[in-house]
């Protein structure tokens, strides 16, 4: 098993280095329907893999400067306090009732499905708001990096799912001339405070399995610095697809 973990480990590491998606989107639905992980340890797990593989991936976009820190610090600012915010609220309740355990696979599901609808309908929205926000990068840029990572440190501190593929599309629409690896990057980057801070919040709350986490961890290091370095060779439509279909499957499992 701890193999398998391992080696799960790797595959995910290797798909978030390229695209910036699959950590929480792929990793917290594995552990829940592959390993039959309670869904709060699931999430408190994947969210410290997440900080430990992202700070790697975010050393390696560094030095590829693929990394925009002006974009990392406006969505740190609305993300790490929501995180916090969240995990106090989360702190009033038995995390690791059975009622927890249907809630949070509930709204992992949700966020899968969003994330997927997201990766599939991604030209169609970037073509809307191209079309009706044309000033959109000029006018309100600052602000709305703030509120988007405010979002996402509330998805993410109960999900784990957000950071990605939510996280990547948001900034394609607020920075549509930034290039894809500087924003892969960034989005990287400012997943490591976020989950961080969230995955030590579900620590301090016990819903953390660490000996699952370091046999994740022993693969995805490496798996996420082979895919970083593989972000400009990437088939971006057919990878984007397919990570789509796996997330309306694992979504549609944890809803129903």
């Amino acid at each position: 098993m701890l193999a398998l973990y391992a080696w799960t480990g790797f595959c995910v590491g290797a798909l978030v280095g390229m695209t910036g998606v699959g950590g929480g989107s792929l990793m917290t639905p594995l552990l829940i329907l592959l390993f039959g992980i309670h869904p709060v340890a699931a999430v408190g797990t994947d969210l410290l893999y997440a900080a430990v593989t992202k700070s790697v991936g975010t050393l390696v976009h560094g030095f590829t400067h693929t990394v925009d820190w002006r974009v990392v610090r406006r969505l740190a600012t609305g993300s790490v306090p929501m995180a916090i915010l969240t995990l106090v609220v989360l702190s009033f309740f038995d995390v690791n009732s059975a009622r927890a355990a249907r809630l949070t696979s509930r709204a992992l599901g949700a966020a899968l499905l969003v994330t997927a609808l997201a990766l599939v309908f991604r030209a169609a929205l970037l073509a809307y708001f191209s079309t009706h926000f044309p000033d959109l990068r000029l006018r309100r840029t600052d602000a709305l990096t703030v509120v988007t990572g405010g979002i996402l440190g509330v998805l993410v501190s109960v999900s784990s799912v957000g950071a990605g593929a939510i996280g990547v599309i948001a900034l394609v629409i607020l920075y549509p001339r930034l290039s894809t690896p500087r924003i892969v990057g960034s989005d990287i980057a400012h997943a490591v405070p976020l989950t961080l801070i969230a995955g030590t919040g579900h620590w301090i709350l016990g819903s953390v399995d660490t000996v699952i986490l370091g046999s994740l961890l022993t693969g995805s290091i490496p798996g996420i610095v082979v895919g970083s370095w593989m972000t400009i060779h990437v088939p971006d439509r057919v990878l984007r697809l397919a990570l789509a279909a796996l997330l309306f499957i694992a979504g549609g499992r944890l809803v129903i």
